[in-house]
């Protein structure tokens, strides 16, 4: 759609790092298939194997940590220790005492030790002592470089002190705790959900993957479901400035956090029993096109080839961000991959995948109030994460790299284009002159 008079806006990632991350995770997927390593440290080592090479090519490829937008000065030697010592142990005191208030809550929370959150919490039981004793070194090394190294975490750390409570600017302390918030929750929800995503796919038989077209496109959907949790983990992970990962500002909107909050655990409205749930006697794709004839058969693969499609565009939505993926923040603008054809190409692949994989309209008692409930319920998930992504445009819509990007999308982008065709009034008809 990039035409040479209108090109596409830059994209704050390149391609390149996430194609970097995914040969990652691929490499050692096949290596822990292979010996059949399918426990939950395999899964997270699934997980430092999809970082580690996005990470060295965001610094020795793309060389993020130049950007101007890490608020970081190279160009010139850093302060002396004694000028920033101060400002760096009112961060340090607010990041910890960030860290032990979502500890707090965590211990509040009682699913949070229940299931695959259990993992979560010993993972993070286990990391703490050393990201305190880490947090010293990079916080007193960050902020001697720092252009303006009184940013949210000071704020926040001079409202906790207290003496300097009058001092802190409540927006950058608000910045500060809305950040955090999705950092806590959602890092913990996808470490919960790792191990599981990975077994599921090194526990694969090849022969079952082989044996029939439902059996290969389940299996890939599971493999891309995999790559879209390892990339969205360490993207909840790495918020760090020198990688230019960092969080600018995180959704002030009430509007935005209930959208989203309401499709994950423990708020879920989806899940099974939910208010929200579409799956009442229903059974999926693979149950109502059972069978082995010719022309079943060629059935099967069609459809589970649109809905390995689907679910690749929204694993593809997830690797275009790189390092910088998580809900409900800004971390850059990303213009590439799927973002060429629609501002929201997860969420609408997402919700086609599901439309067509569960066929919510098709139920095994044949009832039709279970029809129209499904149906309905379904309609009413579709029009959520609607309204969630209209609550991320109008957030990142304070970014005049946004506004650029959304204006070139109502140009160019399918989506936009077929509404606007749609909406777009009818020629009066012509009037043909009396005789």
């Amino acid at each position: 759609m990039r035409t040479q008079s209108d090109p596409c806006p830059p994209s704050a990632v390149s391609h390149g790092v996430g194609i970097a991350g995914l040969v990652g995770l691929i490499g050692w997927t096949l290596v822990a298939w292979h010996y059949g390593m399918d426990g939950p440290y395999a899964g997270m080592a699934a997980v430092i194997a999809c970082g580690i090479p996005m990470v060295l090519w965001s610094l020795l490829v793309d060389r993020v940590h130049r950007n101007a937008s890490t608020g970081i000065d190279w160009d010139n030697a850093p302060r002396p220790l004694r000028d920033t010592l101060d400002i760096s142990i009112v961060k340090i005191t607010g990041l910890w005492a960030t860290w032990g208030g979502i500890a707090v809550l965590y211990c509040l929370g009682r699913w949070y030790w229940d299931g695959g959150y259990r993992f979560a919490m010993e993972i993070f039981g286990t990391a703490a002592p050393f990201l305190l004793a880490a947090s010293i070194p990079y916080v007193l090394w960050l902020d001697r470089r720092l252009i303006e190294p009184r940013d949210a975490s000071y704020a926040f750390g001079q409202w906790v002190i207290g003496g300097a409570a009058g001092k802190a600017d409540r927006a950058q302390v608000a910045h500060h705790l809305r950040a955090w918030a999705v950092k806590g929750f959602f890092l913990a929800f996808m470490l919960s959900v790792v191990p599981s995503n990975f077994a599921n796919l090194v526990q694969w038989n090849p022969a079952d993957v082989l044996a029939n077209p439902i059996g290969l496109a389940n299996f890939l959907i599971v493999l891309l479901f995999l790559i879209d949790v390892a990339f969205a983990t360490v993207g909840y992970m790495l918020t760090m400035k020198p990688l230019d990962a960092h969080i600018r500002t995180a959704n002030p909107l009430f509007a935005g956090w209930i959208a989203a909050l309401i499709c994950y655990p423990p708020f879920v409205l989806m899940g099974n029993g939910g208010p929200l749930d579409y799956h009442h006697n229903t059974a999926d794709w693979s149950h109502w096109f059972a069978g082995d004839t010719p022309m079943v058969v060629a059935v099967q693969w069609l459809y589970g080839s649109i809905l390995v499609i689907l679910t690749g565009i929204y694993a593809w939505a997830t690797v275009a961000f790189g390092l910088r993926f998580s809900n409900l923040t800004h971390r850059g603008i990303v213009t590439h991959g799927p973002y060429r054809w629609t501002r929201h190409p997860a969420y609408l692949s997402k919700n086609l995948f599901w439309w067509l994989s569960s066929l919510p309209f098709l139920v095994t008692t044949h009832s039709l109030v279970d029809m129209v409930r499904n149906t309905a319920t379904m309609a009413i998930v579709s029009a959520i994460y609607f309204w969630r992504a209209k609550t991320e445009e109008a957030h990142l819509g304070t970014d005049p790299a946004y506004a650029t990007y959304s204006a070139w999308m109502r140009r160019n982008g399918w989506i936009d284009r077929l509404v606007a065709r749609i909406k777009a009034p009818r020629p009066a008809p012509a009037v043909q002159p009396a005789e």
